[in-house]
């Protein structure tokens, strides 16, 4: 599976990020509490997050972290931009390896468990398959309109 141009055009218009930074491939459901997202990771060659031939586990933390992104623009207010945030804190992180194997087909779960207008907590998980491969708690700041970046 890979994300159709119409898709990824919709994806990349949600998130802070371009080209090959936009590493989700689809939204799968999402409501106002949580959100489901794909992505199937072929190759590490101009992967931007790869080196040397490798993509370390961390790295799904930014998966993670655009499926974040992705949740809060879907339920923001229509025609309100999305939110602009930083990863601000990780808690709770497991990862279940040092590097991520590919090719593989992941999806990503994120779950909104607070937040008001300053920030949002979610709990994530990377999976292939049954097998979870990353999960935890991210804390996300959100940045003013006009504020120094």
């Amino acid at each position: 599976m890979s994300a159709t141009p119409d898709m990824t055009d919709r994806i990349e218009s949600l998130l802070p990020h371009a080209g090959a930074m936009v590493l989700i491939d689809e939204v799968v459901e999402h409501d106002r509490q949580q959100v489901h997202c794909r992505a199937r990771i072929d190759g590490l060659a101009g992967h931007p997050l790869a080196s040397r031939g490798i993509l370390p586990a961390a790295a799904l933390v930014e998966y993670a972290a655009q499926a974040m992104a992705v949740h809060g623009a879907l339920v923001g207010r229509p025609g309100d931009p999305p939110p602009a945030g930083r990863l601000a804190a990780l808690s709770a992180l497991n990862l279940a390896g040092d590097r991520v194997e590919v090719p593989v087909l992941i999806d990503v779960h994120a779950e909104r468990e607070g937040g008001d207008g300053s920030g949002a907590v979610y709990a994530f998980r990377v999976l292939a398959g049954r097998h979870t491969l990353a999960s935890g708690r991210a804390t996300v700041a959100f940045i003013k309109s006009g504020a120094a970046e």
